[in-house]
């Protein structure tokens, strides 16, 4: 019953390829938010036609959250990486948690199950 969640913080522009690649290798459960955060970027300095310059210091990013046996982990990284990665600073993180349990609501099964 060894389950991991995994989080995604990616480039929103990257949302279509990941998710469709995603699909692909058949992860079945995928939600999604837009949020706004910094990572070592720090955010990203604009001047204004006045010449004035000011910090966007919180960028929009899209978070992907899946739920996967942990024989499917690395798979799942692997396309994640390949679909989200532009080589430049600002493509995201991808974290990794343990999962104890999980019950589907309409039928109360456990598991693996769930999945």
């Amino acid at each position: 019953m060894a389950m991991k969640k995994i989080e995604a913080i990616i480039r929103p522009e990257k949302l279509e390829p990941v998710k469709l690649a995603l699909i692909a290798a058949e992860v079945t459960g995928l939600h999604v938010e837009q949020v706004v955060g910094h990572g070592n970027q720090r955010g990203v300095v604009h001047t204004s036609r006045g010449g004035e310059s000011y910090v966007i210091d919180m960028l929009p990013k899209v978070k992907l959250t899946t739920v996967v046996s942990d024989w499917n982990v690395d798979n799942v990284i692997k396309v994640i990486l390949e679909h989200a990665a532009t080589g430049n600073i600002g493509d995201g993180k991808i974290f990794i948690s343990n999962i104890e349990d999980a019950v589907r609501v309409r039928t109360g099964e456990r598991g693996n199950d769930v999945l």
